[in-house]
């Protein structure tokens, strides 16, 4: 399959890069302007768009999205929702335009029902909002709500649903590999699921 990654070149997106390819797809990558490309696998299928301003074209030909993109925690509250609100709403808009199959969207536990009063409020609202507009959006896909992330690569050994620990941890690359799994994996359509790494 064609898979088109948003958040390409971060921590979690190029591992997502990395076990599609492993899982025989080809992976494309969605990168801005002067991103560093240089942790992507050899070879790796480059397309240019921001998220904040995306082209029409960005998900044409791909038969899926996975969105790994985030605007990371020391950002803005307009970045936070440019990247993690707006830019995913926009990106799930133009992948049922081209027709994709399927949308895989990384979001976080507490994105189901925000705390306000949580530190991260703004941030899970904003990924609230998305994950919203994905269910009511008419694509299949697979929503991953995954505990702390770690930069560890994990070592597959993953507990999904309501008898995750909030407290517990998930490492980078066990998300990653949950994230490409669900890509073409029937098991993972239409569902949301809370991760954490054992």
């Amino acid at each position: 399959m064609q898979v088109l990654v948003a958040g390409a070149t971060g921590n979690t997106g190029r591992r997502v890069v990395e076990k599609l390819q492993r899982l025989g797809h080809h992976p494309i990558a969605l990168i801005r302007e002067g991103s560093d490309t240089s942790t992507l696998p050899r070879g790796t299928t480059t397309r240019h768009g921001d998220l904040t301003d995306l082209p029409a074209a960005a998900c044409d030909g791909c038969d899926s999205v996975v969105f790994a993109a985030g605007s990371g925690g020391d950002t803005s509250a307009e970045m936070t929702d440019k990247v993690d609100r707006d830019g995913a709403k926009a990106l799930i808009d133009l992948a049922k335009h081209a027709g994709v199959s399927k949308f895989v969207m990384l979001s976080s536990i507490g994105a189901d029902d925000p705390d306000p009063d949580s530190d991260l409020a703004h941030y899970l609202q904003a990924k609230h909002d998305a994950d919203e507009h994905l269910m009511r959006s008419g694509l299949d896909y697979a929503i991953l709500r995954p505990v702390r992330l770690t930069d560890g690569e994990g070592n597959g050994d993953m507990l999904f649903g309501n008898e995750v620990d909030p407290g517990g941890v998930a490492a980078r690359g066990d998300v990653a590999a949950a994230l490409a799994e669900a890509v073409s994996n029937p098991a993972w359509t239409g569902r949301t699921m809370r991760m954490q790494s054992l």
